[in-house]
């Protein structure tokens, strides 16, 4: 459960933007988006190869 403290005289956009960051942390919507469909092993591991060469293309770039 997620817990959101909100101090007296806070602004309640202020606490709901908390609240949003904390919910996208624990990837409950990430992994509900995940399940509604099956995909591949080979497919998902097609992804991640895909998705390591594009980042370390740009650490190159950075570099």
């Amino acid at each position: 459960m997620i817990v959101v403290p909100v101090k007296e005289g806070e602004n309640i956009e202020k606490a709901l933007k908390k609240f949003k960051r904390k919910f996208e942390k624990t990837g409950v919507v990430k992994e509900l988006r995940s399940r509604q469909q099956f995909d591949k092993p080979s497919v998902t591991k097609r992804f991640k190869k895909e998705r390591a060469v594009y980042v370390q293309k740009l650490q190159q770039v950075e570099e």
